[in-house]
C-alpha cells in the first residue's frame, strides 16, 4: 500500500518530507513566574523533532488571553527568549515548528486577568465549562468560569493588536510560522458560534458579522508576518465549552471561502466527532458533511486532526479528504511517533495523570524505540 503519510508535502514556505504533524498539546508546564518556557519545554519540543510540522501548545498573546494555570505566553521579552531556545532546539534536529497564538476568551478567571477582572467574550452569557486554576496552596485545580464581561469594539480591536504583536514575537523566537486558535470554544470561537456571540453590532448577527473578528485577526497577522507564515485553526461543530450554531455549513463555509485566496501556510480543521480532547462516539452524518463541504471549499493545504490512527490517517490521504494529519495524543508518549507509524509498529500507552501540569515524569520520560 502506497504511504501517503510518508510523502513529501510544500506547506506555506516548507518542504515536508512527511505529512505527520504534532497537534498542539496543552500540557501546562511553563516555568513560573511569567509563564516562560523552560529547559524542560526545550527537551519535550525537542524530542518531537521528528514530526513533519510542530504546532506548539495554545500559547496566550496576552495576560487578558490566559485561561489555564501555567500555560506559556508569547507576550514578554522573557517568552520570546524561552520560545527561542526551543525553536533552535527543533530547528537543530532538522525539525519546522509553528506556534499556536491563542485567547482563551471567557474560558479563564480572574485570578489570570490584569487586576482581577472578569474574562472577555462576545457576549455576557454564562459559560458550561470549568477552567484548570492555581488554589491557595499552589496546586492545580479545576475552577468555575465566572459570567464574563463582553468586548467593547475598543476592546476587540486591542486584541486584534494583540494578535499582530504576537505573530512579530513569534518570528523573533524564532519560529517558522504562526498558527491563529480559533477553535474549542476560545474567543474567536466564541465570536462564530451563534450559542455564544448574542451581539447585535457589527461583530454579531449576521455569519459574516460573527466571522468579522477573526478574519480581521489574520489580515493583521498576515500583514504582520506574510500570509506563508500564517495558519489557522477552526473546530466546526464544536460543542465543546458550549459552542454551537445555528447555520455551521453557512458559518464555516463563508469562512473558509474568506480564507481561500490569502494563500494561507495551511488550514487546520479539527473533526466535529472530537469534543475537547474526547472522541465522541455519538456518529453525526452531518459531521462528515461538513468536512467535505469545506474541503471542497478549499483549495489549499488542508490539515485534519481528531482521534486519528495511522489506517485512518492513510485513508484520509488517499481519499483526499486531508493533506496532512494532526496527531495529538500519540505524541505526548511517543516521542519518535513517526518512525513507529511509518514502521508499523506498537506505540507507548500516555499517563492521563501527568498530561497537564507537573514535572519531567509522564513529559520527556517517554521512551523511543531501541
Amino acid at each position: 500500500m502506497t504511504q501517503h503519510l510518508f510523502s513529501a508535502i510544500q506547506v506555506g514556505q516548507l518542504s515536508l518530507n512527511h505529512r505527520v504533524a504534532m497537534a498542539p498539546l496543552t500540557r501546562s508546564r511553563a516555568g513560573q513566574p511569567g509563564n516562560v518556557p523552560t529547559p524542560m519545554n526545550v527537551e519535550y519540543y525537542r524530542q518531537r523533532a521528528s514530526a513533519a510540522l510542530i504546532i506548539s501548545e495554545a500559547t496566550q498573546i496576552s495576560q487578558q488571553g490566559q485561561g489555564y494555570a501555567w500555560t506559556p505566553g508569547i507576550h514578554s521579552q522573557e517568552q520570546v527568549r524561552g520560545w527561542k531556545a526551543v525553536s533552535d532546539a527543533v530547528h537543530a534536529e532538522g525539525g519546522k515548528m509553528f506556534l499556536q497564538l491563542w485567547h482563551v476568551g471567557r474560558v479563564s478567571h480572574p485570578i489570570f486577568q490584569p487586576h482581577g477582572g472578569l474574562p472577555v467574550a462576545p457576549s455576557a452569557l454564562p459559560v458550561p465549562g470549568k477552567t484548570f486554576i492555581i488554589d491557595a496552596d499552589g496546586n492545580g485545580v479545576w475552577g468555575d468560569v465566572p459570567v464574563p464581561q463582553a468586548l467593547s469594539i475598543d476592546g476587540i480591536h486591542a486584541i486584534i493588536e494583540d494578535y499582530r504583536v504576537a505573530a512579530r514575537n513569534a518570528m523573533l523566537a524564532g519560529m517558522d510560522g504562526v498558527e491563529i486558535h480559533a477553535g474549542n470554544g476560545y474567543l474567536l470561537d466564541q465570536f462564530i458560534n451563534s450559542e455564544s456571540n448574542h451581539r447585535t453590532d457589527s461583530y454579531g448577527g449576521s455569519s459574516e458579522n460573527r466571522a468579522r473578528f477573526l478574519l480581521e485577526v489574520v489580515q493583521a497577522v498576515v500583514a504582520e508576518v506574510g500570509a506563508q507564515r500564517v495558519s489557522v485553526r477552526l473546530t466546526p461543530m464544536g460543542r465543546f465549552m458550549g459552542m454551537g450554531d445555528e447555520t455551521p455549513e453557512a458559518t464555516f463555509g463563508y469562512i473558509v471561502r474568506q480564507l481561500a485566496p490569502l494563500n494561507l501556510a495551511y488550514l487546520h480543521l479539527v473533526e466535529p466527532a472530537m469534543v475537547g480532547t474526547v472522541v465522541d462516539d455519538n456518529y453525526n452524518p452531518r459531521w462528515d458533511a461538513i468536512i467535505h463541504q469545506l474541503r471542497a471549499d478549499y483549495p489549499g493545504v488542508l490539515m485534519l486532526a481528531g482521534g486519528y490512527t495511522r489506517e485512518s490517517a492513510e485513508q484520509a490521504l488517499a481519499s483526499g479528504r486531508a493533506d496532512i494529519i494532526a496527531f495529538g495524543r500519540p505524541f505526548i508518549a511517543n516521542p519518535d511517533l513517526p518512525a513507529r507509524l511509518q514502521g508499523d509498529k506498537a506505540l507507548n500507552a500516555g499517563d492521563g495523570n501527568t498530561f497537564f501540569g507537573g514535572g519531567a515524569g509522564g513529559y520527556i520520560d517517554y521512551p523511543a524505540m531501541v
